[in-house]
């Protein structure tokens, strides 16, 4: 089996992004922006990545604060494994997200703008001190607008989506995105909340969870409430 070139993979991701059917409009905005910063890693079981994907996220960080415009996202992207269904992905998934906050819990605090724990619905992800709402693509998802080749981590900061709100920008955009998931999808997404009303941890993974799942996220930053001894 030929190994696939990176460059080829992200443009494949980029082209993923542009079709024209692609329902999620910020997505469209950030890349016609050039503001989707990307990185291919290889194995999403394996953790010896996630360092490698740790400073990416942290440069990324850096670009976006300097940055004067709108619309960022990060995409990390793994080259393996195939999944045949959203619960190995989930477990995965969870899996590279508590790696890189344990990782950031060792030289950052907690974005002070959100809540830390996953269960409350202020909660949004941080690394660098920097919210983020997270999504996550794979060829098994139920959601055909998160069918992507490749299982892959998108990293979308959650001060942007304050700016919009506080533009009343926001209501706008997600009626838009709604309109179009509904027409690319056939349906909208069953966990699909806005933020403030439950937590966005439903959101992350694309898996359809039931009324007795509980997010294993543990947050172990120093300062955090929830950092309790195990």
């Amino acid at each position: 089996m030929l190994e696939i070139k990176t460059s080829a993979i992200i443009e494949e991701y980029l082209a993923y992004i542009k079709n024209k059917a692609f329902p999620c409009v910020a997505a469209k905005a950030a890349q016609a922006r050039q503001h989707i910063k990307c990185m291919v890693a290889d194995h999403m079981a394996c953790p010896k990545d996630d360092r490698v994907i740790l400073k990416f996220l942290y440069d990324f960080v850096d670009d976006y604060r300097n940055s004067k415009t709108s619309f960022h996202s990060a995409a990390i992207i793994f080259k393996e494994p195939e999944f045949q269904n959203e619960e190995m992905f989930d477990v995965l998934f969870w899996q590279r997200i508590q790696a890189l906050a344990d990782l950031d819990a060792e030289n950052y605090d907690y974005d002070k703008r959100v809540d830390d724990d996953p269960s409350s619905a202020n909660f949004s992800f941080s690394l660098k001190e920097e919210a983020f709402f997270i999504i996550g693509l794979h060829a098994s998802s139920s959601r055909p607008a998160r069918q992507f080749r490749y299982p892959t981590l998108v990293f979308n900061p959650h001060a942007e989506f304050e700016k919009l709100r506080e533009t009343n920008s926001y209501n706008n955009m997600k009626n838009i995105v709604r309109k179009r998931e509904l027409e690319f999808s056939g349906s909208l997404n069953p966990m699909l909340a806005d933020f403030g009303d439950v937590s966005e941890v439903y959101q992350y993974s694309g898996r359809n969870y039931d009324t007795n799942w509980k997010c294993p996220l543990k947050i172990t930053h120093a300062r955090s409430k929830n950092n309790s001894p195990a």
